[in-house]
């Protein structure tokens, strides 16, 4: 059925957001992500599993040790793809080119797309959808210097977050419509609201009692959803959940008996009956009191643990859980414990730049749809630069973070070129970044090198 049928005035609500809820692809729940994603959630702190012990003197609390890989997983591989930020190449050829490329690159930094793109990362990976939709609203700015009626901003939804995304395809898997259900608080009460975009309309329905009632109908002049979505087949920790778990039960388990004999044991040796004294049975005191008769040997005894097996066990399962999911293992610890030159360290990016390049596919056509959304608004917003907006290339770059000594890739260039200089005045303070006007500084440090011969020698 055709989208227009389905969203078409005069049809049962209840009818027209299940059709759109429709998902032909299969994206794994967040109820059961969040499991693995939350370290409180994990199984070692679901006290039905592993029970606090009840005492006649009252509940002592079994150790409970949590390992955060899976959400330590999520936020490194967005450092990986998006700590170096996502580069838009322009190629322009007039005058109006380079405004509409000055325009479009104006609007991604005012809405700071930077930073957006980071948590989008750690979305994705975590729940393994995330949607972002564009909206315009009234309001007088200015882009690159041209001013515009409209003010164009950016909003993000995914499961993490409560909401819920509906991506409905055609027979040709193209999307025909995005939808987005998330709840707000009105008051004392929770509103759930069901926003859909196609190519040519915005509808909403709030539902605040049993059934959803139509709340907004507008028309969308862009010829294309306002919109983007993504999504993954699994989380990026990828099955490794399970051993973090058992990391975790060892741990946990380990630490009830170290709290229960790593305190000293006071041991006597006698053959005579022995009375003791008041001795704590806590696990948390520290020492025990003990009565010994006259020709007794008391002393104390340690206890022996293979403390080794239990370390290797545990330290195992991490390295195995980094090697697997091909991201390195960029601790403090694990660092400073492995002396290194830097151009070692730089080979231990190299399996998760490749990593990196196999996640950089769906990212670049997420991107590119993007620019394209972008790209509609600002058609709108900006009348006359229309046809340049519309002709306008871009290419979108994404750099996978890596360590980098700029001294001795510089050197090596030199060196190769025997002395010789290897980029221009205007390159280096472009490249340098701390500057925006290249032209501007260039003129100044010009005018500062400029000695006058009406100037006075200094004394």
């Amino acid at each position: 059925m055709d989208i227009k049928e389905i969203v078409a005035e005069g049809n049962d609500p209840v009818w027209v957001i299940g059709r759109l809820k429709e998902k032909s692809i299969r994206v794994p729940a967040w109820a059961t992500l969040d499991k693995a994603y939350d370290p409180k959630k994990h199984p070692v702190m679901d006290k039905k599993l592993y029970p606090d012990k009840v005492t006649k003197k009252g509940v002592q609390k079994v150790t409970r040790i949590t390992l955060s890989l899976p959400k330590l997983a999520a936020k490194r591989m967005s450092g990986l793809m998006f700590g170096l930020p996502v580069k838009r190449i322009y190629k322009t050829q007039s005058d109006e080119d380079k405004r509409a490329a000055n325009i479009i690159e104006a609007i991604f930094a005012k809405n700071r797309i930077d930073s957006v793109n980071r948590e989008r990362g750690k979305q994705l990976f975590a729940s393994c959808e995330v949607a972002t939709i564009w909206y315009s609203q009234e309001q007088d700015t200015t882009y690159a210097g041209e001013p515009s009626r409209l003010k164009l901003r950016c909003k993000s939804y995914c499961p993490m977050n409560g909401d819920a995304i509906y991506p409905l395809y055609d027979e040709y898997d193209d999307m025909i419509a995005l939808s987005i259900e998330y709840q707000r608080r009105e008051g004392d009460r929770d509103v759930t609201y069901f926003d859909t975009y196609t190519a040519t309309e915005h509808i909403r329905w709030r539902t605040e009692g049993s059934s959803p009632e139509e709340e907004i109908r507008e028309s969308i002049e862009l010829a294309k959803i306002p919109g983007v979505y993504l999504y993954r087949p699994e989380p990026i920790w990828e099955g490794e959940a399970e051993n973090v778990y058992e990391a975790e039960w060892t741990l946990s388990r380990n630490g009830n008996y170290i709290r229960k004999n790593a305190r000293p044991n006071w041991v006597i040796f006698s053959d005579e009956k022995v009375k003791t004294g008041q001795e704590p049975t806590n696990d948390n005191e520290g020492r025990n009191v003990l009565r010994y008769p006259k020709d007794a040997k008391a002393g104390y005894v340690t206890w022996q643990q293979a403390i080794e097996s239990i370390k290797y066990h545990v330290e195992e399962i991490k390295r195995n859980f980094f090697t697997n999911l091909q991201l390195p293992d960029m601790s403090m610890d694990n660092m400073k414990s492995t002396p290194m030159s830097g151009e070692a360290r730089k080979m231990l990016f190299i399996d998760a730049q490749m990593k990196a390049e196999d996640e950089s596919g769906p990212w670049l056509e997420f991107f590119d749809r993007e620019v394209n959304v972008v790209k509609a608004f600002a058609k709108k917003m900006y009348p006359s630069l229309a046809g340049a907006i519309e002709s306008l290339q871009v290419e979108v770059l994404i750099t996978v973070y890596q360590i980098r000594d700029e001294t001795e890739r510089i050197n090596n260039l030199t060196n190769a070129t025997n002395g010789k200089p290897i980029a221009s005045q205007r390159t280096a303070i472009q490249r340098l970044g701390w500057v925006d006007d290249v032209d501007a500084e260039i003129a100044q440090l010009e005018s500062e090198s400029t000695v006058s011969l009406f100037d006075e020698p200094t004394v």
